[in-house]
Order: C-alpha cells, then sequence, then structure tokens
C-alpha cells in the first residue's frame, strides 16, 4: 500500500530571469513556484514508487490555475485535496538576481491560498487520509486568524494520531501584522510537529538564537523530536534522539547561479532519505547534495540528474559522526 506525502501551502506564478545566449538576465520564463510546492515537486522526484505526493492550496477557476493544475499532474504531484474560489486566482511573483543571490517582487492580493482554510472538512480529510504533513511560516502567514485556527486545530489532532509533521519555520516579517505575531504563532505551529527544519538566520535575528545548538534546543524544547537547524553554505547541526546532536559541512558550490528554492530542495533531499529508512546524517548528505545542483540552475524548479535521485537510498561515508 502506498504513503501519501501532503505538502500544505501556497504555489504563485514565478517569473524568473532565462538564461539569454548574447549574456545577461533581461530574459524572463514563467513557471510555478513557492516555497511548500518546491519542496513538494522535489519529494516527488526523489521519493520511491510507494510515496504519492499531494499539495493542499487554494487556487482559483481561470485559466493561468487550470494550467497550474495540469502542470501539478505532468510532475506527478496530485491535486485531490485543493480548494477552489471563483473569486480568486494564483498570486504571482518576480525573481531579481544580483551575483547568483536573489530578491523577490510580489502580488498576492488575490490568492486563493489565503482562504484555503476556509473549508476545514476538505483539510481534514486531506490530512487524515495522509501519513506524513509538511507545510511552513508562510503557509500560516497568509492564512486569515480562523484559517491559522481551522490549520492549528487539524494539526493537533493529527498529531494525537500519530502523524508525522514537518514544519520549516521560514520566517517572512512582511507577511505578518508584527514581528510579535509572527513569533508567537511561529512557536504555536512548532509545538505540534515532530521536524523542524528551521534556518539560523532567520532564527537568529528573530528569536536572537546566538548559535546554531540555541536555535535547535529551543525546537527541541517545542516539542519537535528531530530538528535540522539549515545555515545556508555552512555547516549545519542537526538532532534526533537517536544520534543526538550531529555537525556536518556541506561541499561548497563554487559558483551559484540562483539560490531561489535552495532551502526547499534541501528540505525535500532531507525528508526523502529519511522517508526512505536513511540515518540523520545521510538525508543530510543528500539535501545538500540537491540544493548544490538547484542553485547552480535558474528559477525555483530545476530537473535533477538522475545520479541525485539514486543517492535517496545510498549511504553516505564522507563524513563522520560530530
Amino acid at each position: 500500500m502506498s504513503k501519501t506525502f501532503l505538502s500544505i501551502g501556497e504555489c504563485m506564478v514565478e517569473v524568473a530571469p532565462a538564461a539569454n545566449p548574447t549574456g545577461g538576465t533581461d530574459r524572463h520564463q514563467v513557471g510555478f513556484a513557492g516555497d511548500t510546492f518546491n519542496t513538494a515537486w522535489y519529494a516527488a522526484r526523489l521519493l520511491g514508487a510507494d510515496w504519492k505526493v499531494s499539495y493542499f492550496t487554494g487556487v482559483g477557476t481561470d485559466q493561468i490555475s487550470s494550467q497550474f493544475l495540469e502542470f501539478c499532474r505532468t510532475s506527478g504531484v496530485d491535486t485531490s485535496h485543493i480548494y477552489k474560489s471563483a473569486e480568486a486566482t494564483l498570486g504571482l511573483y518576480m525573481v531579481h538576481l544580483k551575483d547568483g543571490e536573489r530578491s523577490f517582487s510580489y502580488w498576492r492580493g488575490k490568492s486563493a491560498a489565503k482562504a484555503m482554510m476556509d473549508e476545514p472538512a476538505l483539510l481534514k480529510t486531506a490530512v487524515e487520509t495522509t501519513d506524513v504533513i509538511y507545510l511552513s511560516g508562510i503557509t500560516v502567514a497568509i492564512l486569515h486568524q480562523q484559517g491559522r485556527e481551522n490549520l492549528l486545530s487539524v494539526l493537533t489532532a493529527a498529531k494525537q494520531a500519530g502523524k508525522q509533521i514537518i514544519f520549516d519555520p521560514n520566517l517572512r516579517p512582511k507577511l505578518w501584522q508584527s514581528v510579535q505575531e509572527m513569533v508567537a504563532t511561529v512557536k504555536q505551529f512548532a509545538s505540534v510537529a515532530t521536524v523542524a527544519l528551521p534556518s539560523f538566520d532567520d532564527e537568529r535575528d528573530h528569536f536572537g538564537d546566538v548559535d546554531l545548538a540555541a536555535t535547535g534546543e529551543r525546537y527541541r524544547g517545542y516539542g519537535c523530536l528531530e530538528v535540522v537547524v539549515k545555515n545556508g553554505a555552512d555547516e549545519i547541526l542537526a538532532f534526533d534522539n537517536a544520534s543526538g546532536f550531529i555537525e556536518f559541512h556541506p561541499t561548497p558550490v563554487q559558483r551559484p547561479t540562483d539560490t531561489t528554492a535552495a532551502g526547499d530542495s534541501f528540505n525535500a533531499g532531507y525528508i526523502s532519505a529519511r522517508l526512505g529508512g536513511s540515518t540523520v546524517r545521510e538525508a543530510l548528505a543528500l539535501g545538500s547534495a540537491v540544493a548544490s545542483e538547484v542553485v547552480c540552475g535558474r528559477g525555483a524548479l530545476v530537473d535533477l540528474s538522475l545520479d541525485m535521485v539514486g543517492m535517496v537510498h545510498a549511504p553516505d561515508n564522507t563524513n563522520s559522526e560530530g
């Protein structure tokens, strides 16, 4: 019997710089992307045939929404549990690049995903029929208060039922009314997660963590059984009850092209490896390898090499336990 990985969040229309044969980045390509969708898209490529990857979001009934649903289907992402609104559509964002680093402009005023929790029974069915649930701080940030309460209630019941809940805090202050609201809400949702995937620079800036260990200990204090503290291209610190704290040093990428979805693709690699039975260190190696390949392409969704897909169950011997 197949198992299901359900990712919950917002996917947007992405306008990103495209390769230009004459040099420069004045050409753009249009696609679909969003933090939790990126992770689902990569997970659909990395998880084995015994896993179904589903996406829960909100879409419109217009042409671009239909194109997105078709893109999901051709990408191997199940669309059985999607909220549809006749009054909204997909949000849009544009990627701006400079020396491999990116910044964004957003247009999400009519985003249907902001109302995706307005039918809690739809979410409840999706969660009850899945094995692993994934969401981010952006998932929560775009919702109105009742939507957040609906989501938190369903996730609380899911955790009590023994389901695995994976949470990337992905702190984005501009999406919140205040930093205080963001911090308080992230704590709430971390408390119903079993696995947390925070990024150290965000956590340091908004929670005052002095080092990676402080971030790891804080999420353990919220009740997370497994924590991976991402740190860009630098040392990663992970914790699980079986191994304790583990240090991992990713192989540096010499010339990244576009860091869009670096963290999202890392998450997909790490999660896929862990669900496939890999150790934490093996999963860190795969997550880092996937992210390294992704940042050498353009846009959020980059086709992975066959060797990368084959690494899901391949043990890593390049790093010793730290």
